[in-house]
Formats: structure tokens, sequence, C-alpha cells
């Protein structure tokens, strides 16, 4: 089953559902009368259920809510869908008001609610499908050429997107390589001279070959690819640099050459604007909720050198140093009070930056600032990150990446942010950071017995391809 098709039959059950959603909405609301709505009948409904499938359809589509964005993660997956099904009902609700016709709120309500439920059923039956014994035999079985972080990165998403119906074997390397974990069960190593390597295809069955190699090395690569072709295995290459980000690759073709077109990401004033728009708004209501938060943890910190509150210096928009308020708790101690272990367990100890939001020196959602002596430490590409506001969450902070990881492991993430900003992506991260926040919550009895908690450990993300600095937040 092709990518494509497994989307369209994805859609075809969201909109069979929306139906079922909607008649049981009806019920719920009417019981079992024709004539339930007052001055009309049930035929009152047909005009906003086909409202509701025809907006659910370009919705889908247009938020890409099949599931395979960001590999099947479940807070994504959630979180998606509860901005989708929310912005369907508010146009439902729109709809029906400008063009005059009775709909019942609290029957939207219960449509709205039943859709959600209904939507995220479907996604995890068909998530277990593409996990099924029928579904792996017929995946395409793929080796990685590589042993570097490109490769790992490369089995890290393919093992996470079902939906690619491919089956790693193992990874292809020099025999000079040493030797790497990959983070997912792999065959005993074997030793196999260049012209054995197509007798081990054939011996795996290896459909598919991915060269993801750090370096293009272009003898080899032709040779390997000459092989394959003549065994009639595919070939797929990651092109060579793969720190290509901030530009938005199109394949084009000139004359049977193959030109790979890198599109630079450049900023939209709109999406500044509304950026900021958003960072007002929601950052004044959090602010206010936070209050009461951020008062108690002062108060545990009555006692702490230097005040409940401290100040560090961080790199914000273009480099620009700010001074980034958090509550002044030590994050490098590896012995702290069990209270302290709380706030920084629950982010309490970051609520302060609501203050660098307001002010406009941080953004809700962005790289994670960091300190000056590391950024001075940035390569070409991870100094990208400094093109927008930093943030107090991010796509990397939503991935498990903490202080252990490197400066370069979050960039990775940063930069897939940067390349399709959306009001769509903030406002699911933000609510994908609630999620991680609650399921902390449930592990906070663990803290009392001083077990060190972090993201990681809770979601069991990705494998990481770099660790060569600490990282900041």
């Amino acid at each position: 089953m092709k990518k494509q098709r497994l989307q369209h039959w994805i859609l075809a059950a969201d909109l069979t559902w929306s139906v079922l959603a909607f008649s049981s909405a009806y019920l719920l609301k009417f019981g079992m009368k024709w004539h339930g709505p007052a001055g009309g009948s049930a035929l009152n409904f047909i005009p906003p259920l086909v409202a509701a499938l025809i907006l659910w359809t370009a919705i889908f589509c247009w938020m890409r809510l099949d599931g395979f964005r960001h590999g099947w993660d479940i807070p994504a997956v959630f979180s998606q869908l509860i901005l989708g099904v929310g912005f369907l009902v508010v146009l439902l609700f729109a709809v029906g008001y400008l063009a005059r016709v009775f709909v019942s709120r609290i029957a939207l309500i219960y449509f709205g609610a039943l859709l959600f439920l209904g939507l995220l059923l479907i996604r995890f039956l068909v998530y277990r499908f593409l996990g099924s014994r029928y579904v792996r035999r017929t995946s395409k079985r793929v080796v990685i050429v590589g042993n570097g972080p490109v490769a790992r990165e490369m089995a890290a998403k393919l093992a996470s997107h079902p939906e690619m119906l491919c089956q790693i074997v193992g990874f292809l390397a020099s025999a000079d390589a040493g030797p790497d974990s990959f983070g997912i069960p792999t065959a005993q190593a074997l030793t196999v001279q260049t012209l054995g390597i197509v007798d081990l295809f054939r011996q795996y069955k290896v459909d598919e070959v991915v060269m993801a190699l750090p370096r293009a090395g272009l003898a080899e690569v032709v040779t390997l690819v000459n092989h394959c072709r003549k065994e009639g295995i595919a070939v797929s290459v990651v092109p060579y640099p793969y720190e290509l980000y901030l530009s938005k690759p199109q394949l084009l073709e000139i004359d049977g050459l193959p030109v790979l077109q890198l599109g630079l990401a450049a900023p939209d004033r709109v999406e500044a604007r509304w950026k900021r728009g958003l960072d007002l708004l929601l950052g004044f209501a959090v602010s206010w909720f936070s209050l009461p938060f951020v008062f108690l943890g002062v108060i545990l910190l009555l006692g702490k050198k230097g005040g409940p509150l401290c100040r560090e210096i961080r790199c914000g928009q273009a480099g620009k140093p700010f001074l980034m308020w958090r509550l002044n708790s030590d994050r490098d101690c590896s012995e702290v009070p069990t209270h302290e272990r709380i706030l920084q367990h629950l982010s309490i100890t970051e609520l302060p930056q609501l203050w660098n939001v307001l002010r406009g020196e941080m953004s809700l959602v962005g790289p994670r600032p960091e300190p000056p002596e590391r950024v001075k430490h940035y390569s070409d590409w991870q100094r990208q990150r400094l093109k927008i506001r930093p943030g107090m969450t991010g796509l990397a902070q939503v991935h498990g990446l903490r202080e252990q990881h490197s400066s370069e492991e979050k960039a990775r993430f940063d930069l897939q942010y940067m390349m399709r900003p959306s009001l769509f992506l903030d406002l699911s991260l933000l609510l994908q950071t609630v999620w991680t926040l609650a399921a902390r919550v449930f592990r906070l009895p663990s803290l009392s017995a001083g077990e060190e908690i972090t993201i990681a450990a809770l979601e069991g993300r990705l494998p990481h391809a770099h660790s060569t600095q600490p990282g900041a937040d």
C-alpha cells in the first residue's frame, strides 16, 4: 500500500466517522425525534453535515492530519487533532451564523467531542495495522549505506514512520569504520569483499539501498549503484552535504541532468506579526495563570544565596545578548532539596521567562536561547537558529532534548521548525508542551526517592545523532 493511498483511506474513514458522529450528536440532543429541532426536522442538519465534510477535507489536507507528521507521536497527533476539530467546530458556528441556518450549539459540541475521539481511534488502529505482521511481511527490506550521524538519523526516521513500509535489514559501511550504535537492533556484523556485496543483498532479500554517506564517495557510490541496478534493487540517496537547513529543496531536470535547487526560507513579516500577537495574547493570559506557581517558588527559594530569582545572559535574535529570568535553582547540582527538584521537574523555574516574552526578547515557541560562550562555538548552519527570537519551548524540547544534549542536536530540530513556521505548528507545540508537563505530574512520587527525571526518559524519543557539547536548556 502506497503512502498516498493510505492517506486517502484515512480521509475516507474520517468522513465516514463524521457522518456517524453528526448522527450521534443529533440523537444525544433530540433523541429519536424526527422533528426535534424547533420549527424544523432532522433535515435541518443536512447542510451543516455537508459543510462539515467539505471543511474537514480542506482542514485535513491543509494541516496534514493523517498522523504521519512527526512520526506518529502521540502528543503530536493528539494536539493536531484537537486544533483541527476545534477549528472545524468554530467554522461551523460561523457558517451557520452567516447563513442564518439553525444549528444547535450543544449538538455541535457533542459532534466535536465524538469526532475527536473517533479520529484519534482511527489513527491508533492505522498505526497498529502498520505494525502488524502482515504489513511487515509486505514491507521493503532496506539497507542503509553509512555508519555515521546521517545514517543513524535516517534509520531513526524510517523506524518512526511505519507508513513508509520499510524494514531496516542492516547497515553497510567500510571495514575500517569504527563500531557505532544506531539505536535499533541489527544483524551481527559481517565482513565481505566489495564484489560480494550484491550476493549479501541477495541473501538478505534486500529491496532498496539508502545512501546516507557523510561525504560523497563518487567511485564507490557509482559502482554500488550499478551493481544494485543490475539486480533490480532500488537506490535512494540522501544528498550531500546533509546540513542544508533553512532551504526548500526542489528537484529540477535540465536535459536529463538532475539539479537540486535550494531556495532560501526568507523571513515573513506577516508571520512575524501574528507570532508577536500570539506571544502577547497567550503570554499575558499564561502569566496570570502562572503567578501563583511563581509566587510559591519564590517563597520556597527565599533562603537561596542571591535571592529567589536570577538573571542569566543569553543570546537572542541576531545573537543580541539579553538577561533571561528564571527561579534561582541550581540545575547542575547533583544534590538539591526535593522541593527544588519538583520546581525543575515541572519547569516552574522557567516561568519567569514569560516576562522576557512580553518584553519581546523571547517568544513562546522557538529555539531555546543559549549563553554567549556556547554560541561563539556555533558552526555556520547552527548560527542560523539565531535568525528568529528564542522561545520558552520548541520542537527540540517536545522531542525530549534538554541540558544533557548537544547544541547541534537541538539545532537540527530548531532549524526544521524554522523551515515551515505556522500558527498551527506553534499552537500544536504549545499543546504538546502541556502534554509533557502533565505527564511529569504523574512522575512526581518518584522524585521523593531522588530519581532524576528527564523528558527523554518519559517520552523515549529518537536516538540522537550527535553528542558534541552539553546543551543549555
